[in-house]
């Protein structure tokens, strides 16, 4: 409908311009014959006059005056004359820049033309376009209307849901306030354990002050293994190469040392009332096979223990009950940082010493740690 409405018009048009033109052509005739019928006109009565004018020359000579104003006003006629020539010319020029304008406004309305059919050209892509997203929306506005359908449906479970929520959170206030009085509760009852951790950890490092004290009682003498307050002793100085025989070299300096470390645990009141044991090892490298060196592990162990129990020291200050051996063979050895073994250190008497309740407190130690 719209592109007819549009022809229509183009139609209407061209016949208003083509009345137009008739009508200006029409005029400017009616103008021409004016002009000429009205030159008719005045040559006609200029031709009578002359003719009266010849057959009454005698009368006209008689009467010059009149003549002369004839003349006069043959003169006027013929600057009229004149005059209306110049005007039919300047109407026609007049005429003829209206034909050239007429002729250019016709050019620039066949532009305008043209210009219109592209316009109607791309009025037909773009409603063709918009025909297309027409449809393209109603595709949409479909699938907005199921999304709305199913987001009514997920309002209504999700009203639902909160509903139950709310009962929920309820049910979980009175959990949260029965956990808060169990809280504190709790927190009692870990204060009181932290504090009877603490008690028992003051009893553990019983043996922690032991080595403090001992290594304080020795001084530079003797050097004691900082962590078990072990005293060790190279077997390659004690005995020779497979043999388990003391060397008599070897026993002055045996006895300077146990002296002096036995010494500063039986002199020291505070490390003599908790002394329960002390105790010698025998210890090998792992070359050979275990029994072999358990068995002379054990053999070392027992001939320092003789040797310390035939000494004056020993005897005076009633250590025999407090001394045992026993031999490891290489189940301690020692490693290096790089977890190789330490052959040359590894064959050692250790002497060691134990306090009372030792096992108990090193099991409250080790539940301690794993807490």
């Amino acid at each position: 409908m719209f592109f007819k409405d549009k022809k229509n018009e183009e139609s209407n048009f061209w016949l208003s311009y083509a009345d137009l033109m008739a009508g200006l052509l029409f005029v400017f005739i009616l103008l021409i014959g004016a002009i000429v019928v009205k030159s008719t006109v005045l040559k006609n009565n200029l031709a009578s006059k002359e003719n009266s004018l010849e057959s009454s020359l005698e009368m006209l000579l008689l009467r010059d005056k009149e003549v002369q104003k004839l003349k006069m006003l043959l003169a006027l006629r013929n600057q009229e004359l004149n005059s209306t020539k110049d005007a039919l010319l300047i109407s026609k020029d007049a005429l003829e820049l209206k034909t050239q304008e007429i002729v250019n406004l016709n050019n620039i309305l066949l532009s305008q033309n043209m210009k219109i059919d592209d316009f109607n050209d791309k009025v037909i892509i773009m409603q063709n376009l918009l025909d297309e997203s027409n449809a393209t929306l109603q595709t949409q506005n479909k699938k907005i209307q199921d999304y709305e359908n199913k987001v009514l449906i997920l309002s209504n479970t999700l009203t639902a849901k909160e509903d139950t929520l709310k009962l929920k959170d309820k049910e979980l206030l009175t959990l949260l306030r029965a956990i808060e009085e169990k809280e504190t509760k709790y927190d009692a009852l870990i204060a009181k354990i932290q504090a009877q951790k603490a008690k028992i950890k003051s009893l553990t490092g019983i043996k922690i002050k032991v080595i403090a004290e001992l290594k304080q009682s020795l001084g530079k003498n003797v050097q004691i293994d900082a962590q078990s307050g072990s005293l060790r002793l190279s077997s390659n100085i004690l005995f020779d190469k497979g043999s388990a025989t003391l060397k008599e070299s070897s026993k002055k300096e045996l006895k300077k040392v146990f002296i002096n470390y036995i010494g500063a645990l039986t002199s020291n009141k505070n490390i003599k009332e908790q002394l329960d044991r002390i105790v010698i090892e025998g210890h090998t490298d792992s070359d050979g096979d275990y029994l072999f060196n358990l068995n002379l592990s054990q053999k070392r162990a027992y001939a320092v223990m003789n040797y310390l129990l035939t000494l004056d020291f020993t005897k005076k200050n009633n250590i025999k009950p407090l001394l045992v051996a026993s031999g490891r063979s290489y189940l301690d050895a020692i490693y290096d940082e790089n977890g190789k073994e330490n052959k040359f250190a590894s064959r050692r008497i250790e002497i060691k010493f134990r306090l009372k309740n030792d096992d108990a407190m090193n099991e409250i130690e080790r539940i301690l740690e794993y807490e």
